[in-house]
Order: C-alpha cells, then sequence, then structure tokens
C-alpha cells in the first residue's frame, strides 16, 4: 500500500518519517518540492502511474504568512492549483486524499471555540488561498480527508518553539504577544493522527479539526517553553496593535475536536503535555550532535 507524501521534506513530513520509523512502516514515499512539484501535473501523473498509491498525503503549501501579502499569486498556485491537481489525480486513480489546512480559513473576532460547519472568513492571504484549496478538493474528490491544524511545531524544522529556544538564549527579554489566543501543535501528534487514518483505512472521508488539546496565548506558550527549558529569559506581553505585521491574525482560533475524535478515534494529547515531550527530543537531538 504506497502512500506518496508530497511535501515531504517539510516539518510535518519530517515528522511523518518520524512516526513510521517507529512503527515500521516502509511504504510511504517522500517527495521534495522538486520531485513532487504539486504544479507539474505531467510530473504527477508519472509519479502516480510509477507508484500507483492508495494514499496521498499533501503537506506541501506555501505558508509565508506575511509575505503572501504581497505574493497573492505564487500563494494561490501553491495553496488552491497544487491542492486542485492532486485532487485530480487522486480521483483519476482512486487514491485517497489527506490534506493539510489550517485555522487561519477563520476569522477569529468572537471567543468561540470552532467546528468545522462554522463559517469559515479568512483575514489574510493565507487563509483564503488555503480556503480555496480546501474548497476545490471537495469540488473535484469524493474520498479525501482535510485536516485543519494550528500552530505546527516540532523537532524539525523552523517554528515558534525552536526560534523561542534560540532567542532565549540571546536575549534576556522578549516581547510576545499575549492577545492573539489558539492551540499549539505538535507535528508528531498530528503525523500519528494521519497515520491512524491511513492504518485503521478509515472510510469516514470529510473535513476534520485537529490539534492539540487546550487553550493558550502565544505569551503563555512562550513562558511555558522557557520554563520547560529551564531558561530565566523574561516575557514581556504585547497586544497585536503593539506588534503591526503585514498579514492579520485570528484573535481566537480555538478549534473543535469532537468530530475527529468520534469519527476517527483520535487520541490528542494536551498542549503542554506534547510540548514537554518536544523539548526532550530537542534534548537528545543536541547531544547527538554534540557527539
Amino acid at each position: 500500500m504506497n502512500v506518496l507524501v508530497f511535501g515531504g521534506q517539510g516539518q510535518l513530513g519530517q515528522c511523518l518519517k518520524k512516526v513510521t520509523c517507529q512503527k515500521g512502516l516502509d511504504k510511504l514515499i517522500y517527495l521534495d518540492r522538486k520531485q513532487g512539484n504539486i504544479l507539474d501535473n505531467k510530473l504527477i501523473s508519472t509519479l502516480f502511474y510509477e507508484y500507483q498509491p492508495k494514499y496521498v498525503i499533501n503537506c506541501a503549501a506555501y505558508t509565508a504568512v506575511d509575505k503572501a501579502e504581497d505574493e497573492i499569486e505564487l500563494s494561490r498556485l501553491i495553496n488552491k492549483t497544487g491542492a486542485e491537481n492532486l485532487a485530480l489525480a487522486c480521483a483519476e486513480n482512486g487514491a485517497v486524499l489527506i490534506h493539510i489546512s489550517t485555522d487561519f480559513v477563520f476569522e477569529g473576532n468572537v471567543p468561540k471555540v470552532l467546528a468545522e460547519e462554522d463559517v469559515a472568513n479568512p483575514i489574510n492571504v493565507y487563509g483564503l488561498t488555503k480556503l480555496e484549496g480546501e474548497q476545490v478538493i471537495a469540488e473535484n474528490l469524493n474520498n479525501y480527508f482535510i485536516l485543519r491544524t494550528s500552530w505546527l511545531y516540532s523537532e524539525f524544522a523552523n517554528n515558534f518553539v525552536k526560534t523561542m529556544l534560540r532567542l532565549g538564549k540571546e536575549r534576556e527579554e522578549l516581547g510576545i504577544i499575549i492577545d492573539q489566543v489558539g492551540s499549539p501543535t505538535y507535528a508528531v501528534d498530528l503525523a500519528s493522527c494521519i497515520l491512524e487514518i491511513i492504518q485503521t483505512e478509515s472510510k469516514a472521508y470529510g473535513l476534520y479539526h485537529y490539534s492539540n488539546e487546550g487553550v493558550t496565548s502565544w505569551y503563555d506558550f512562550a513562558k511555558a517553553i522557557f520554563e520547560l527549558a529551564g531558561y530565566s529569559t523574561k516575557v514581556k506581553p504585547l497586544k497585536t496593535i503593539e506588534y503591526p505585521t503585514k498579514a492579520v491574525r485570528p484573535a481566537y482560533s480555538v478549534m473543535d475536536k469532537s468530530k475527529i475524535k468520534k469519527n476517527i478515534g483520535a487520541n490528542i494529547p494536551y498542549w503542554r503535555d506534547s510540548l514537554v515531550t518536544c523539548i526532550d527530543a530537542l534534548e537528545v537531538l543536541k547531544k547527538i550532535d554534540n557527539n
């Protein structure tokens, strides 16, 4: 049962590799940006012909939230057209598509836990193009899982946790946003959920939310990172208005995970517990590098 992973060298792709190694799985084919260019339909056709995948995991995305405001067409090409290309190829070849989306499809202006059926109203280009990607998948394919996630981090690639650990060594004090609230997600947990869908060959297709349990702000997230890592870095709370960015972010994007727990049987850890796991994993990697 071959599984093609587009964007296989990114953060989530590396987490999938970690989990598959732990589970002893060897049928996942990880494609980097060149090997699995989701804008090249001829290449996609060749890959489907060669590997005859039963599942396709799309981790490829344009995720530079602020740059997307200036690179609208490139963001749309990758997040919408690329998703459509994979959906059409899956429909033609009888494969199941597992596609990763984002909490940024929501406006996030009301402190309400967001369910899959709630109206999506993106307030930045990144969120808009990711929503468009969801829509073209649903229009062209029946057998799909779209997993919206949020605040993704891990011991791999660039992310908020690794940035805080780096800056925490360099500075005595950091200003961090306190009025944007959401749920951090350990990408290894998300990878485990994806593999659970594949291993059980679930037929509960559709749109789902997946993030770690619990709610926090970026400020409290940073505080927890420094506390667990044993750093003495001081954290100063900043309001969004004090730290303007090119793209507007949702103020509240906490998602309801009831559907994925009911339909898929997802076991979702609490965000702080997973943060402990990640920081421990980073320490192990540091010791390996030092040796």
